[in-house]
């Protein structure tokens, strides 16, 4: 006799999703997570009242009003808007790439001005056919902003100069010609109030789970326990590394407390010169107009992932994806396992997409809805 319909390995967005789905049409589910907490990536620390982002900043944003409401049917969601600053060699400009950036660059005060200086930059550079990062950007935005925000931030991300990157990475550079600050062009925004630990907590609502469980340390007794396994793990994992490793960038994360009330003045501060070794300073309490005496900042710097580390952002190349393909194909030969999440996608997720994902192969398991 199987104890479960279902056996969710990863309590992260995704699985959490899912869990929730089965639940409520009647399935008994066991979620199960190596971490000692739920949430995945999305966890959030309570450091002196403050919310910390623990594995990262994670910013809210879809233009998909169902689900905007799904998410705000958990938690309700704040009207935080995402506006970064840049500080190259302390000099400091708004992103994404406006009018105000532009004012900041080059003293222009109007659209027209603003397009004739970039299109200044883009002829004499004379790049007609971009055959990597450097190049596409350059052409897109100029030198002046490439030098200065691009370059070696990006190179700092990806551990790779920019010349040795695929142009695709940076083919939509956000460029606007009004004085927006507000990064994201989606329709909704925010963090929820008290915390994402909040939205995890209602998606587990009355679901059995199982923190510190370590589904590949007693696989067969825990795949035992249920007809079907929902795996969002790394793909490559499950498989026992049959194909080879998948790449991936990882983060370090320094966090300090300070006995001050207000660090940086804004959430999010990147760090676009080469000899600043991280990439970003993160000021936890901006997220949710925090008034405590005290805050919290993190520095996080890039570098290469090795197994153990955790895995954030996939590398897209041609020869991961043909592993992750191989890996693909063994998937689909598993009738009784249900793959979903960025790790078991090898994809990079924003947040919404995670749920989105979830919420679509919900509807062609139970309803025998066909994806698009």
């Amino acid at each position: 006799m199987k104890n479960y319909d279902y056996l969710i390995v990863g309590a992260g967005l995704w699985g959490s999703v899912f869990a929730h789905e089965a639940t409520k049409r009647g399935k008994k589910c066991l979620v199960i997570d190596r971490r000692t907490h739920t949430g995945g990536n999305i966890y959030c620390e309570d450091v002196e009242g403050i919310n910390v982002h623990k594995y990262g900043a994670h910013i809210f944003h879809t233009n998909d009003k169902e689900i905007w409401d799904y998410v705000n049917s958990f938690v309700e969601f704040n009207r935080y808007t995402n506006s970064p600053v840049a500080n190259y060699y302390g000099e400091l400009y708004n992103l994404p790439f406006n009018m105000n950036t532009f004012y900041q660059l080059w003293k222009v005060k109007t659209p027209e001005e603003a397009k004739a200086k970039i299109a200044e930059q883009v002829k004499e550079a004379g790049i007609t056919n971009p055959k990597n990062l450097e190049e596409q950007a350059i052409s897109l935005v100029g030198t002046d902003i490439y030098e200065k925000l691009i370059k070696s931030y990006t190179e700092k991300q990806w551990g790779r100069p920019a010349t040795e990157l695929p142009a695709f990475i940076i083919k939509r550079l956000p460029v606007r010609f009004t004085f927006d600050n507000n990064y994201f062009n989606d329709r909704y925004q925010g963090i929820p109030n008290g915390g994402y630990n909040k939205l995890t907590e209602g998606l587990l609502q009355g679901v059995e789970t199982r923190l510190g469980v370590d589904f590949f340390k007693d696989r067969e007794a825990l795949s035992a326990l249920a007809d079907t396994i929902v795996y969002t793990g790394p793909i490559d994992e499950y498989f026992g590394y049959a194909h080879g490793q998948l790449e991936y960038r990882s983060l370090r994360f320094e966090n300090q407390l300070l006995d001050q009330e207000n660090y940086q003045g804004n959430a999010v501060v990147n760090y676009t010169d080469s000899e600043t070794k991280f990439t970003r300073i993160i000021e936890h309490k901006h997220f949710e107009f925090g008034t405590q005496p005290k805050t919290v900042v993190t520095h996080e710097y890039p570098q290469e992932w090795v197994k153990g580390a955790e895995p954030y952002y996939p590398v897209n190349n041609d020869k991961n994806t043909a592993i992750f393909n191989q890996y693909k194909a063994l998937a689909q030969q598993e009738s009784q396992v249900i793959f979903g999440g960025r790790l078991a996608e090898y994809r990079y997720y924003d947040m919404h997409q995670v749920i989105g994902s979830a919420l679509k192969k919900v509807k062609v398991h139970f309803e025998g809805v066909l994806q698009d």
